[in-house]
């Protein structure tokens, strides 16, 4: 158990360093006029959504598997798991929400200032804060 916990957390702490790192790109996008410039960034900013999308999938399946086989979370008095699993939803959904900004930027039809985009880059500090406080301190 002590393995699967250890690797979940490797490709949670991996999938968010992508989580962290694309909108600051797509914040350099939004200041960008240079054509070369941007090409390059989208090509950046595309790679990178790739890679932590597959480092997603690992994170979420070995955590179902603590959830669900191991049976961390489960039964009574687990509420914080619960929660949890929301913050998780929540953080699949903005890395959904990374991905559709992307292809706006791919096909130039991006709307949003770049401070529009430095607010939106806060959003995964805020779920992991509440994950983590959730998951130690296991308030509920």
């Amino acid at each position: 158990m002590l393995w699967i916990k250890a690797f979940h957390l490797l490709f949670v702490i991996s999938w968010f360093a992508g989580l962290f790192y694309l909108p600051r790109i797509l914040v350099n996008l939004a200041m960008e006029n240079d054509a070369t410039s941007t090409e390059r960034l989208v090509l950046m900013a595309r790679k990178l959504y790739r890679f932590m999308t597959i480092l997603a999938v690992p994170a979420l399946a070995l955590g179902l598997y603590l959830w669900l086989v191991i049976g961390i979370g489960r039964g009574p008095g687990n509420g914080w798991m619960h929660a949890k699993l929301l913050c998780v939803v929540l953080l699949l959904g903005y890395h959904h929400a990374c991905g559709s900004l992307l292809k706006k930027f791919e096909q130039g039809k991006n709307t949003r200032s770049h401070v529009w985009f430095r607010w939106f880059n806060e959003v995964p500090v805020l779920l992991l804060l509440a994950v983590l406080i959730l998951v130690v301190v296991k308030p509920f």
